[in-house]
C-alpha cells in the first residue's frame, strides 16, 4: 500500500445469508443443509482514500454505504477481496455501542477510549474537553442507564469526535440533539478536518451537509459504484436517480388509481384510461431502469433520459387530452 493511501478496497464483495426466523439462523451454523436467502450488500467495490481526503457516500437504503463503513471499521467482514486500512479509526456509527449501562459516563469515556486503543493518561489529558463538549454536566458521574437517550448520543458523539482520529468515519450521526448541539458537531468536525488533516468518510441523505464537508462523493446503486469522482457531480447523479425513481412511483400511483376506477365505474373511457396509465408506468419503469444503468457508465446520457422522463410525466395520457 502507498504510503499516502489509508483505505484501499480490492474487488470487495459482501454477501449476507437471511434466515426465514432466528432458529434457522443457529441451525446454519451447524449444517449447511438449513435454506437461507442470499442477499449480496456489496458487489465488487473497488476504491482508495488517501490520508486528509473528505469523502462522502450516496446511495438509496440498501445500496451498501454503511456494510462499507462497518467492513473499514472492522464490525463486518468481506465474504470475498481485500480490505486494508492505515490509522486509528473513530466510527459515529452507532454513537452509543460499547457503553456499560451500568458504569458511569466517565467510567465510559475510559472504556470507549481503551477500545479505541488509548492509554488511561491519553484518555485522561482528553476527559475534561470530552465532558465539556458533551453537555451532560452532573450526570457524568451517574450511571449511563439514567440518562436519556439524547444524553448517552451527545457523551458518544464527544468521545468519538475527541479521540484524536486519523480516519473518522460519520454515518448520518450529525443529526445528534438540539439545532444548537448539532451546529457545534458540525463545527468540530470542520475543525478536525481543517487542523488535523483527518480522513473523513461520510454517509448521509443530507446533499448540502456533504458539500459542505466534502470534495470527493461516491455514488453506490445496489452494492455497486456507479460514480467516483468530484462531490457536485455525484450529488447531481445521486439526485437524478431519486428524481427518476420519484417519477416511476407516481406512474404506479396513478395506473393503480385509474385501475381502481376503471373497475368501479365500468365504462370504456374509464378502461382506456387505466390501459393507457399503465402504458405510461411500463415506459416509466423502462425509462427508469434505463437512467440507472446510464448513471456509472454514460452520465451525460441518464441526465438526458431523466429529461425526457419528466416531459413524459407532464403530458396527459393519451386519449384523454380533451380532459
Amino acid at each position: 500500500m502507498e504510503r499516502d493511501i489509508v483505505i484501499n478496497f480490492d474487488h470487495v464483495t459482501k454477501r449476507f445469508k437471511l434466515y426465514k426466523n432466528d432458529t434457522r439462523r443457529l441451525l446454519g451454523v451447524f449444517s449447511k443443509k438449513v435454506k437461507y436467502k442470499e442477499r449480496i450488500a456489496v458487489n465488487n467495490v473497488t476504491f482508495q482514500v488517501g490520508r486528509g481526503e473528505t469523502v462522502a457516500f450516496f446511495g438509496r437504503n440498501g445500496a451498501g454505504k454503511s456494510t462499507i463503513l462497518k467492513m473499514i471499521t472492522g464490525v463486518s467482514y468481506p465474504t470475498k477481496g481485500t480490505i486494508e486500512v492505515k490509522g486509528r479509526v473513530s466510527a459515529l456509527l452507532e454513537l452509543t455501542s460499547g457503553f456499560d449501562p451500568e458504569l458511569t459516563g466517565r467510567e465510559n469515556i475510559y472504556l470507549k477510549g481503551q477500545i479505541c486503543g488509548l492509554r488511561d493518561e491519553e484518555i485522561a489529558a482528553l476527559e475534561q474537553e470530552i465532558v465539556d463538549f458533551a453537555e451532560v454536566d452532573e450526570y457524568i458521574d451517574q450511571p449511563v442507564r439514567t440518562y436519556s437517550s439524547g444524553m448517552k448520543a451527545r457523551l458518544g458523539f464527544a468521545v468519538n469526535v475527541n479521540i484524536r482520529p486519523e480516519i473518522l468515519i460519520v454515518d448520518e450521526a450529525l443529526s445528534v440533539g438540539d439545532r444548537e448541539f448539532r451546529a457545534k458537531c458540525l463545527e468540530k468536525v470542520n475543525n478536525i478536518i481543517e487542523k488535523d488533516h483527518v480522513t473523513l468518510l461520510f454517509v448521509t441523505h443530507s446533499t448540502g451537509t456533504a458539500r459542505q464537508f466534502c470534495s470527493r462523493g461516491i455514488f453506490l446503486v445496489k452494492g455497486e459504484v456507479k460514480f467516483d469522482g468530484d462531490i457536485d457531480t455525484a450529488i447531481e447523479l445521486y439526485d437524478a436517480a431519486g428524481k427518476a425513481s420519484k417519477l416511476r412511483s407516481k406512474a404506479k400511483k396513478d395506473a393503480v388509481f385509474a385501475q381502481s376506477e376503471s373497475v368501479r365505474l365500468k365504462t370504456d373511457e374509464a378502461k382506456a384510461e387505466a390501459d393507457a396509465a399503465l402504458a405510461r408506468f411500463k415506459d416509466m419503469k423502462r425509462r427508469a431502469k434505463r437512467v440507472n444503468n446510464l448513471l456509472g457508465t454514460d452520465p451525460q446520457r441518464a441526465l438526458k433520459e431523466l429529461a425526457d422522463m419528466t416531459e413524459v410525466s407532464k403530458k396527459p395520457l393519451p386519449g384523454t387530452e380533451a380532459k
